[in-house]
This record gives structure tokens, sequence and C-alpha cells, in this order.
């Protein structure tokens, strides 16, 4: 049942709040509409056909007392003008047991012939015609039978559509202001919501941004975008702190290069050579670490290409790599970034597989899914989360004589992640690992 009813619910905010105001406005209309129909209707009904009844026993009586032809006459034309009544005598006739009663079932032939039994007190035929808006009463007298005819307005009020018209107007009017006011409401927090996914992509802010809508959404918003501005000059004073060390470590790096290659040539000065690659290496690693995605600006690309090129590139180093392509690959990302968090994850596989497969395709419209499958030795299940931390490598499972410094899924992750994406690592069905990245069109 619980289940049942979140279903039915609205699943947007919008929706959930129009619910919420529209719902008890309906519930009390629908209780005064109930409560009039089954208090004021009945009422109104109840007293109009006891006085219609009243007429008619009148009239009645007044024929049984006088069968004069003129005097019925007489009394048929002041009814007719007076009472909007069709007065009508058969003299000699009678009402069959059959006749005798009501037709419909309705709430007006109910009301009027229990008024008729109450005041008539004589056998009568009650016929309402809907089609025609007349209602018929036929009372047997002593010497012959009464017809009465009557429009169906003496038995209805007029303020009952005048009600009924004036709830369903009020209601359209305050759904129509409700609507109005909660999309004003409901604006600001959308705008926010698409700015958060905007930044989780790693795109600008939007350029109309800013903080509106109720204090509450106004402080979520300023809160937001003082959030960006710090994320923002951090990124920038790191990138910068970055530049001058980079510049500070290479330039004692490039004199030991130089000082070295003027030395005598001796296994210790081709020591210091390995040691000082080595310290370049893992300087470069490091810098590729922490600067991320830079300043760099996202733009519309076609990962077709760049996979393509990424494919040749790893065929020119003499590596066995399948390529796999399905559906439309257009997305908007940092293409320098994500080109090197492909590279960083087909140069891992190259170095310890023979064969590679590659692999990308569109998913449900809204997501791109590659796939990276290798046939090497694999990585233990329960480390798959491990070899996403900085400087973190398998030993047992990978080849300790292949260089790197464990950065290369850091950097891969920092890169998806920034672009709002998903990276996970799983078993391969070819024998080693599978590295999935999951990126939202």
């Amino acid at each position: 049942m619980r289940f049942t009813i979140k279903k039915i619910l609205p699943r947007t905010l919008f929706g959930r709040s129009l619910l919420i105001m529209v719902t008890p406005v309906i519930l009390v209309q629908a209780i005064s509409v109930y409560i009039f129909f089954d208090r004021h209707w009945s009422k109104m009904t109840e007293r109009l056909a006891y006085a219609l009844a009243g007429e008619i026993a009148v009239i009645a009586s007044r024929i049984e007392g006088n069968d004069n032809p003129d005097y019925i006459r007489e009394l048929s034309s002041m009814s007719a003008q007076y009472l909007g009544l069709l007065v009508s005598y058969e003299p000699h006739a009678a009402l069959s047991e059959r006749e005798r009663g009501f037709s419909s079932d309705s709430l007006v032939s109910r009301k009027l012939a229990a008024a008729l039994d109450e005041q008539v007190r004589r056998p009568f035929r009650l016929v309402v015609d809907a089609d025609e808006k007349w209602i018929e009463v036929r009372v047997a007298l002593k010497d012959g039978v009464l017809s009465i005819s009557s429009p169906q307005r003496r038995m209805f009020s007029s303020t009952g559509y005048i009600f009924l018209l004036w709830m369903i107007c009020s209601a359209i009017i305050l759904m129509a202001i409700a609507i109005l006011f909660m999309r004003n409401q409901i604006r600001p927090i959308r705008r926010l919501a698409v700015a958060a996914e905007r930044i989780g992509k790693g795109r600008e802010l939007p350029a109309n941004f800013k903080a509106e809508g109720a204090r509450e959404v106004r402080q979520a918003a300023q809160a937001f975008i003082d959030m960006h501005g710090r994320i923002t000059r951090q990124i920038a004073q790191r990138t910068a702190m970055l530049a001058g060390v980079s510049h500070d470590l290479r330039t004692p790096l490039t004199r030991l290069k130089l000082q070295v290659a003027m030395m005598p040539q001796s296994p210790d000065t081709e020591a210091m050579k390995r040691d000082i690659d080595d310290m370049e290496r893992m300087l470069n690693a490091y810098l590729d670490f922490v600067r991320g995605e830079g300043g760099e600006a996202s733009v519309r690309v076609d990962l077709k290409d760049m996979l393509e090129r990424l494919v040749a590139d790893s065929r020119r180093m003499g590596t066995e790599i399948a390529l796999s392509i399905s559906g439309d690959l257009n997305i908007s990302l940092r293409a320098m970034a994500f080109e090197r968090c492909l590279a960083n994850i087909i140069g891992n596989a190259r170095k310890y597989a023979k064969n590679i497969w590659l692999g990308a395709l569109r998913e449900d419209g809204e997501h791109i899914v590659i796939v990276v499958d290798d046939d090497g030795p694999g990585i233990p299940e329960d480390q798959f989360e491990d070899v996403f931390k900085p400087f973190v490598r398998v030993e047992k499972s990978r080849n300790a004589a292949t260089g790197g410094v464990g950065l290369g899924l850091s950097i891969a992750q920092d890169i998806v992640h920034s672009h709002g994406g998903e990276i996970w690592l799983e078993k391969s069905p070819r024998g080693g690992l599978r590295v999935c990245i999951r990126l939202p069109v």
C-alpha cells in the first residue's frame, strides 16, 4: 500500500507542492457540495413539492365541490395565468390500480409523491418527463380524473446552479493562482539544480544565474555561488603555485642533468642519470595529478574521433587493441583532460596485457558508457577501491618492474568525477581487468 501511494504521488517538487495546496481546496469544496445536495437541495425540493402539492389539493377540492364546466374553464384559466399550471378535467373517468403511483424514482418524484400523499389524499398518477421538462399529475376525484401539468422549473431552485457554478469557477481560479505562484517559487530551485549540475559536469555557471526566490532559496543559492567562487580561487591558487614549483624544481634538475653529462662516463654516472630521470618522471606525474583539469573549457566533441586516435597511437606502439563503437557519442567535455584520462587507462592496460578491447556506447539517451577490457593479470576484487587512492600500487597483481608512481587511476578518477561521471572496476570476461566509465550527456 505504501509503495502504491508513492507511485501515484508526483515526482517533482512543483507537483507535490501543488498537490499540498490544491487537495485541501478540493476536499473543502467536495464536502460543501455534498452537504449542499444532501441538506439544502433536498430541503428546497421538499418545500417546492409541498407548495405544488398544496396548489393541486386546492384545485382538486374546488373541482370536486363544483364540477360545472364553466367553473372548471374559469379555474383552469386562472391556474394557467397565475400558477403556471395546465388544468383539465375528465368527467366520469377513473384511474386503474395499475396507473396509480409515480413513474420514476428520482428525488423530485419521491418528494412530490410524498407531498401529494400528505395533502391531496386521493389516488394519483405522477409522471415526470425529463425530456419535455414537464410534470403531469392525474388525480382521481369522485366523478372523474383531474389532470394537472406543471413545468419542472416549479420544482427547482436556480440558486443551486449558481452555487455549483460559483464553486467550479472559484476552484479554477484558485488552481490557476496556485499554479502561477508555485511556478514562481519553484523556478529559483530549478535554476539552482541546473547550476549545480553544470558545475558537477565541469562547466561554468549560467550567465543569468543569481540568488532569487524565497529567503531560504536565496540563502542556498548565495551559499552555492560563494562555494563555487572559493573552489575556483583554490584551483587557480593551486595551479599558480604548482607552476612555480614546477619551474623551481625543473631548473636544478636541468643543471644536474648537464653536470652528469659532462662528467666522465662510469657506472656511477649512469645510476645518477637514472635517478634524475626517475625524479623528473615522478615530478611530472605529481604535477599531472594535482593540476587536474586546470583552466580548460568544455567543448562539444565526438568521442568517436578521440577513441580512434587513441587506438591508432596504441597500435603504433605494437599493442593489439580492438575498438567497438555504438550510437551517437557527441558530448560536452574538456577534451585534453579526458583524453589524458583515457590515455592513462589504456596505458595501464598496455603495460600488463597483450590484448585490449575498447568499447563505447550511448546508454538510455542520457549517458555514454566507455569500457576498457584487457587480458592481463588483473587486480583482486577486494582492492578495486584502493587502487584509486594516490600513490597506491598493487604490486602482487601487477609487474613491479613496470614504472609508475600509482597516480594513473587517481588522475583518471579525478577527471571523470569533474565531468559529473562515474568510474569503477570489474573483473573482465577477457580474463583481466575491466574499467568502466559512465558520463552524463
